[in-house]
């Protein structure tokens, strides 16, 4: 919590030196706008432990960095308390405006299977923690780190981490299994 607390300062020092150092007149709007995406993008990338390369969703990079913290709560989906597949459908419905089923195993059935060294920012990660079948999920987000709600709350950990790498299951891409569902093939738009 101090190092996010530390970079977060940091963060607005930078922002205020700049704007007390700046003489050459205003930028256009765009080109302000692409700066301050920018530095939002190298921020959001640092905090997360994710290469800014790999940082290409700024909304779903939004979205994690508003509920990290939030606590775990069994059946939750609010920021007063949720648990991992609640955090997930809310991700899915608001970063990329799709519905999907409530439960871990259930969300599974929707998605076609990746391997984890095939993952992309955006897609699940399925884990079998203590069971024989599902019984976790959390989303992708670059450089082997995910995002999930576990029992300590909303938080980023890494696939490489003993305890998860012990459990991982397998990854997912939902929006592959939408476009089957739907009737979409790699020709059609």
């Amino acid at each position: 919590m101090k190092k996010v607390v530390l970079a977060i300062a940091l963060f607005f020092s930078v922002l205020a030196t700049q704007a007390q150092t700046k003489t050459v007149p205003s930028q256009p709007a765009d080109k302000a706008s692409d700066e301050q995406e920018s530095l939002a993008k190298d921020y959001l990338s640092q905090i997360m432990g994710v290469a800014l390369s790999a940082t290409s969703n700024m909304k779903l990079f939004s979205f994690v960095y508003d509920w990290i913290g939030t606590p775990y709560r069994f059946g939750g989906g609010s920021k007063k308390g949720i648990d991992c597949s609640g955090f997930t459908k809310q991700l899915y419905s608001q970063v990329f405006n799709l519905d999907i089923k409530r439960n871990s195993r259930d969300i599974f059935s929707m998605v076609s299977p990746v391997s984890k060294d095939e993952l992309k920012e955006g897609d699940l990660v399925f884990f079998k923690i203590h069971s024989r079948s599902i019984s976790h999920i959390g989303i992708y987000l670059g450089n082997d780190r995910f995002a999930h709600a576990s029992s300590k709350g909303v938080a980023i950990s890494s696939l490489d981490d003993a305890y998860y790498s012990r459990y991982f299951y397998k990854g997912g891409r939902v929006l592959e299994a939408f476009k089957t569902e739907l009737g979409f093939t790699s020709d059609k738009n």
